[in-house]
């Protein structure tokens, strides 16, 4: 009888071939979204990006059309409500008939005190991280499950936050951090916690469907989310780290292509999280504690 691979193309260059894939990235312009947008255009895909700044949309896909092999399009969207979701799918629909991969990065956090945290910081943040998520995979549903198949899957990548992993007190304390000191990204952890669980119903739901859902959690990355982090209080976010560093786009990018990829065809629901080991070495911990000795 003969080996199972031997009938099989085992090479990278067909385990990890993008050319065929066409992908809309949410939250696309900066941040998280533009490194994916950019790891897939410089495999030949054809990308579309959207958020709300056209100004920032056509800089982003100009310099990625630069790089090329693929080609990057772009479509205003917020997502703050259903409405803003369907308008986003409606003018994906006019660019594209089919989608093989869709990437929810669209998010946002909200800082505040915890005896004076607003409801619109809750309202706000839920919207659109967890609800967008699932309006616009909803929306999109035809488009994903066009061509798919039990090989060949399509992909929805939910891009969620070690924040909705971490078991921690969300404040940040006195030394600062993503926020200001004292204060807390009190609804943001929940609304990333809902996304993983949202992840894994969708999961659950489209396999049979052959379209695979994951989500990545990652957790220090630039961006304009952890900007003020980034100018107030660097040596606190790198001292949670075990390597000493904080993530860089090849170490995002190289996550979403493998989630897109004939490598990951036969994987969904997987929460895979994406911090250097500091949440489950314990190392930011032990680091506190030492600092507090």
């Amino acid at each position: 009888m003969a080996h199972a691979s031997s009938s099989a193309n085992l090479s990278v260059s067909n385990i990890f071939s993008f050319k065929d894939h066409v992908c809309l990235v949410t939250g696309g312009a900066t941040g998280l979204g533009e490194m994916a947008a950019q790891a897939f255009v410089q495999n030949g895909a054809k990308v579309i990006i959207a958020s709300r700044k056209e100004s920032e949309l056509k800089k982003t896909a100009d310099r990625l059309n630069q790089l090329g092999p693929g080609r990057c399009d772009y479509v205003t969207a917020d997502l703050k409500d259903k409405a803003g979701c369907l308008d986003l799918c409606k003018k994906v629909k006019q660019k594209t008939d089919r989608l093989t991969v869709l990437l929810n990065n669209s998010g946002a956090t909200w800082g505040g005190a915890y005896d004076d945290f607003p409801e619109s910081g809750w309202d706000k943040i839920y919207a659109l991280n967890v609800k967008a998520m699932f309006y616009t995979t909803v929306g999109l549903d035809a488009e994903l499950k066009k061509g798919a198949s039990a090989g060949n899957p399509s992909r929805v990548i939910n891009i969620a936050s070690m924040a909705g992993v971490q078991t921690t007190d969300v404040t940040t304390g006195s030394e600062g951090g993503l926020s200001a000191p004292g204060h807390g990204t009190f609804s943001y952890g929940p609304s990333k916690a809902a996304c993983i669980h949202l992840t894994k119903m969708q999961a659950s739901k489209l396999m049979p469907e052959h379209v695979t859902v994951n989500v990545i959690c990652p957790g220090v990355f630039p961006s304009r989310m952890t900007a003020y982090g980034f100018e107030s209080a660097m040596d606190t976010l790198v001292s949670g780290q075990p390597s000493g560093r904080v993530g860089k786009p090849e170490d995002f990018a190289g996550v979403v292509l493998f989630l897109s990829s004939m490598g990951a065809a036969h994987m969904t629901g997987n929460v895979i999280e994406l911090d250097g080991g500091s949440t489950q070495s314990g190392f930011r911990s032990k680091r506190k504690e030492r600092a507090n000795m």
